[in-house]
Parts: structure tokens; C-alpha cells; sequence
């Protein structure tokens, strides 16, 4: 619900200007806010009242953002910082344009395949990223997945996703919402990376059909859903989806864990395959080693609002069970679909499926030679060693960065693995290089755009850390880096940045009437530079401050130079003039015998 909230209005860390409520979920508010330091638009996440009033939930929640700010990929919202505020948690994010995927979904019905497939891949990604780093998301689902202008799209929500080794892993009771939720999770489970690729193949089933594959009048009875019930193949609504990405999204929704995807990446590989138009059959083989089958007996959760709360036992129930041959998702809870000639196709092209899993296709078709062993991921020796034990030869050893594969080990192989071919065949290797190492540029004076050229260029991702004042470098230019320019870092790395604010304005203080002294400690103490003059006053005691300049109030850069005057006290009085002397009577005897010589002489 967008509009005002109860956070409109606020600062967060004396920083983030709270504007209007864009959204709203089942633990959070989401705010477009101001990031008055910066000068940029983010989302800001404040945890509602009755989560952070929990000091379970706000532990894990304080260790989980900080997991969650080291999440780098193009397919997650950054997470730039969290705090608190009393007792108001929030999460700093970046703020994305576009519109979440639940709502494209609830606007257009079922979504081009091939779009469904490209989400897949992606998100897929995004996961690949968290779980290389022990974090599980927990809560996929298409209102965390934001679909931006350009097709592409971002996860949200890792905030609050679990990481496998926090001390919170197992007493948290918020799980997920109940439409997407996996049965282990349902159930109260201990969860692992296979709970996401069963959220996500829900996503992709609702994506693809339009529907949800379990829906029902309250969480609870969805939750029992997840657990026991099989979901209608997607082909039965919708008829148009292509078998292929039919049976990527199945596997996925495999009730056992151990029966999806081995990983995300196994996924995505399958998902790339089907846009490529290459047969999917290798990339589904791969499942989780050493599953265990789910117990009935377990847990299942009771319904807080639209989420699932670990606080109920639930009664012995499960999947009614069934041929461990036969994958748990190809089995329908609808009727069984009428026979038509498209059925006994999606039929044939499942039956196909299977016999590929199994590694028995070709000998059931009458296809000849050996079976190619798969040693992608395996080190080039072992590799080497088990295509030479299994009758073939190493062909060519081509060599390419690969962050996902661990240097020295195969990334590719060519014939693929579990397919068949001739014995002696030559088995050409792609070899992991690890991560491609690049050379961090110098960002310092330079404006973001610059920088943002130069670390597009270099292979590298930007973080901006809180601005600093300069006089020397001007606004908004680069101060600082870190790494700092020409070190060699792994190709995606982080550069942190800080952006300069500018030279600091600030207020002189007045002075006038202080002490010489302490007129001098304010002004050194503000930053300012002092220049002392001196003239007499009468008006202020001798060592006072007469006037300053400039005035005080007036903002001027810090260090600058204020120059105050100092009162030698009032001036010395101005003497009196000497008198003029008074005429004797010898000077006015001569001055009268001058006057009778002058008039004698006249008469002369």
C-alpha cells in the first residue's frame, strides 16, 4: 500500500529521510527515503513492532543484514546499511524501478516461456551467490523478485534470510509464506539450499500457468498441502508450455529433497539448455547426494496472518507412498488428463526423460558405444585418470575463468558426460583458471559517472561509503578508495569509494567583548585561523575584543582566517598648550621708546 506510513517523516541515523510507504509485507514496511549524504533515492525496510519487540528475531536479524550486505551480484538488491533507532529496526537498500513479479503475474496471467526460463536462470543466480556463502533465502517468491525496466531482474529480502552457520539457524519461528514454502519447511525442518529450488520452481510454475499449485482458505491448510499433496502437471493448465520446461519445473518441485536439483547451478544449467535448445537430459542427473526421506512425523506449522509459525506438532501425515523409481512431481493430485495425442507426447518425451536420468536411454533405443563419464568439476588429473580408466583419451585442454569452479578443476567437457560415444573417443576439458584477477583503476578526483565507466571497464563493483568534507578535492569528486589504485583483485571485487561534500561551511562565533584568550580558543577550537590587530577603545577594557571579521553568524570555509581587534584601553589624555608670556616693563619701555624714536622721526 503505497502512501503514508507511520515512519513518514523520520531520519534514520541522521541520514535517511523517510518520504512515502511504497510497501508493505508480513514483517515489514518499505519506504522510498532520501539519503541526505549522498544525494540518492533508497528503499528503506523498518521491521514491524511485534518482530522487533522479539530479541530472538532481532539477534538474528543484526547478523543477517551484515550477511546480507556482502551479497554481490547484478541479480540482488544491494543492502547498503541497517541499524536501529530505539527500538525501530530498519534495513538501507537500494531503491529498484519496476514492479515485483507477483503483480505482472496478477496482471497478465501466464508468462511467455521463455521469460519464465530467463527468471529462472537469473534468480538462480542471485541464489548461487547466497549459498556459496551458506546463506539460505527462505522466503523466494514472486513479491521478492523485481522485475526492472529492462527485463532483468533483482532478489530481494536476503536481509532476513538465514545464514547456515548463525546461532539463530534453528530457533527462528518466521519461515516463509505458505504458498512457497517447501515441505521440509512446512514441516520445521532443518533447511538447506534445496528449500529455495522448491520455492523457486512454485515461482516458475505460477509464472508459467498463471496459477498457484496449491491454494487453499488459510495457511494452514496450504502448509498440509506442501507436504502431502502432488500439484497438477503445469500442461493441465496450461496447455501451451513446452515439455521441456515442464519437467525442469517438476523436478524441482520434488517433494524429497534429495530428489530436486543437486544446486542452484544445476538448475540454471538445465534452464540454459532449454533457451539454447540443447536437451536438458544431462543437467537434470544431478541430485542431492545422500538425501534422506522426508518424516511424516514431523512438524508442520500454524498460521500467523499469510506466514508459518514453528509452533505446533502435526499428526502423522505425508505423501502417500510410491515408487521410488517414478520422480514424486510427475504424479498429479487432478484427474488424470484425457488421452490425446499431445498427452502421449508430453508422455513419451517424460518416459524419455527418466531413461536419460537413469543413464538408460540409448541402450533402450538401441544407441551404441559407451557412456562418456562426467568429470566437470573434477581436478584435471582425477579427470584425466577416469576418462582413461573408462576407455577414452583426453582430447584438447583449453583453459577460461570461471568464479563457480575452483582453479585447476573442469568447467565444460565436450562430449558431454552421460552421453554415449565410441570408446577411444578423444574428451576435449575446458579447465578453470579460477577467478580472473584485474587491476583496480584510480577513481580518486574523479566524478561517479567517470568512476563508474572505469569500474564497468576493470570488471569491478562500487560501493559508496559515507562522504567527507575536502578543501581540496572539489563536491562530488572521488577523495578516497579502497583497495587502492593498481591492486589486483579478484574480477567483481568491491571498491569502496568516498565522495567529497565539498569544503566545510561553518558559523563564525562571536567574540566581540571576550577575552584576547579566549576569544582565540573559541576560534581555533571552530577551525578558524586568527589575526590579531590592536587600537585603543574607550569603549571596551583594555586585552577585550573591540569587533571581529568576519561578523559572527557568517559561514565561511573552515580554516579560514577571522581577524579580531583587541582594545588597548581608552587613549592617554591630551596635554594642555603652554601659555604665551605676559610683557615687563622693560619691554614696554622699549617698545614705548620706539614708538617716540618712530614718531620723532615722522615729525623730522
Amino acid at each position: 500500500m503505497a502512501g503514508q506510513g507511520p515512519m513518514t517523516g523520520r531520519v534514520f541515523s541522521n541520514r535517511y529521510q523517510i518520504e512515502d510507504r511504497i510497501g508493505i509485507g508480513g514483517m515489514a514496511e518499505v519506504y522510498r527515503a532520501q539519503d541526505t549524504v549522498l544525494g540518492r533515492v533508497v528503499a528503506v525496510k523498518v521491521m514491524l513492532p511485534q518482530y522487533a519487540a522479539d530479541p530472538e528475531f532481532t539477534q538474528r536479524f543484526r547478523q543477517e543484514a551484515a550477511a546480507a550486505a556482502n551479497l554481490q551480484s547484478p541479480y540482488i538488491v544491494n543492502v547498503y546499511d541497517w541499524g536501529a533507532e530505539g527500538d525501530t529496526y530498519f534495513i538501507v537498500m537500494e531503491f529498484v524501478r519496476g514492479s515485483d513479479l507477483k503483480t505482472a503475474i496478477q496482471q497478465r496471467g501466464a508468462i511467455n516461456q521463455r521469460k519464465v526460463a530467463e527468471i529462472g536462470v537469473q534468480v538462480c543466480q542471485a541464489l548461487a551467490v547466497a549459498h556459496n556463502q551458506d546463506i539460505v533465502h527462505r522466503d523466494i517468491k514472486p513479491q521478492n523478485i523485481m522485475v526492472q525496466p529492462d527485463g532483468n531482474i533483482k532478489v530481494m529480502d536476503f536481509g532476513i534470510a538465514r545464514a547456515k552457520n548463525s546461532v539463530m539457524a534453528r530457533t527462528s519461528s518466521v519461515l516463509g509464506t505458505a504458498h512457497y514454502i517447501s515441505p521440509e519447511q512446512a514441516q520445521g525442518k532443518e533447511l538447506t539450499p534445496a528449500s529455495d529450488i522448491y520455492s523457486l520452481g512454485i515461482v516458475l510454475y505460477e509464472a508459467a500457468t498463471g496459477t498457484l499449485p496449491f491454494d487453499g482458505p488459510d495457511a494452514m491448510s496450504v502448509a498440509l498441502m506442501q507436504v502431502n499433496d502432488f500439484p497438477p502437471m503445469p500442461h493441465e493448465v496450461n496447455p501451451d508450455i513446452d515439455p521441456d520446461l515442464e519437467t525442469i519445473i517438476m523436478m524441482a518441485l520434488e517433494k524429497e529433497p534429495g530428489r530436486r536439483f543437486a544446486t542452484v547451478a544445476d538448475m540454471r544449467q538445465a534452464l540454459s539448455d532449454y533457451l539454447m535448445g540443447r536437451s536438458i537430459g544431462s543437467a537434470m542427473t544431478a541430485v542431492m547426494p545422500g538425501a534422506v526421506a522426508a518424516d511424516a512425523s514431523t512438524r508442520v506449522m500454524a498460521p500467523v496472518g499469510g506466514m508459518i509459525d514453528a509452533t505446533q506438532a502435526m499428526p502423522n501425515v505425508g505423501p502417500t507412498p510410491r515408487d521410488m523409481s517414478q520422480p514424486t512431481a510427475y504424479r498429479s493430485s487432478a484427474n488424470a488428463p484425457k488421452k490425446s495425442k499431445r498427452g502421449i507426447v508430453v508422455a513419451l518425451c517424460v518416459i524419455v526423460a527418466l531413461l536419460a536420468l537413469g543413464g538408460l536411454a540409448f541402450a533402450f533405443l538401441g544407441g551404441d558405444g559407451k557412456m562418456v563419464p562426467d568429470v566437470t568439476g573434477k581436478s584435471l588429473e582425477e579427470a584425466e585418470r577416469i576418462i582413461r580408466a573408462e576407455g577414452f583419451e583426453v582430447g584438447t585442454k583449453n583453459s577460461a575463468y570461471d568464479k563457480d569452479v575452483e582453479e585447476g578443476h573442469v568447467i565444460t567437457q565436450d562430449p558431454r558426460g552421460l552421453s554415449r560415444a565410441k570408446e577411444g573417443t578423444k574428451i576435449n576439458l575446458t579447465v578453470s583458471q579460477g577467478t580472473e584477477q584485474v587491476t583496480v583503476p584510480d577513481l580518486r578526483n574523479k566524478t561517479i559517472d567517470e568512476a563508474k565507466r572505469l569500474a564497468a571497464s576493470a570488471g569491478i563493483t562500487l560501493s559508496a561509503a559515507p562522504g567527507e568534507y575536502s578543501s581540496e578535492i572539489e563536491v562530488n569528486r572521488i577523495i578516497s578508495q579502497t583497495p587502492p589504485a593498481g591492486t589486483e583483485v579478484p574480477k567483481g571485487s568491491v571498491v569502496e569509494y568516498v565522495i567529497s561534500l565539498g569544503a566545510e561551511s561553518v558559523a563564525v562565533p562571536n567574540v566581540i567583548g571576550d577575552s584576547e584568550n579566549a576569544a582565540l580558543s573559541t576560534l581555533q577550537s571552530a577551525g578558524f585561523e586568527v589575526q590579531v590587530e590592536r587600537e585603543y577603545s574607550s569603549s571596551y577594557g583594555a586585552g577585550k575584543v573591540i569587533s571581529q571579521n568576519p561578523t559572527s553568524g557568517t559561514k565561511v570555509e573552515k580554516g579560514a582566517t577571522v581577524t579580531i581587534t583587541i582594545s588597548l584601553g581608552s587613549p592617554a589624555p591630551t596635554p594642555d598648550p603652554d601659555p604665551e608670556p605676559s610683557p615687563g616693563p622693560s619691554s614696554s619701555t622699549s617698545s614705548s621708546g620706539a614708538s617716540s624714536s618712530s614718531s620723532s622721526e615722522a615729525t623730522e
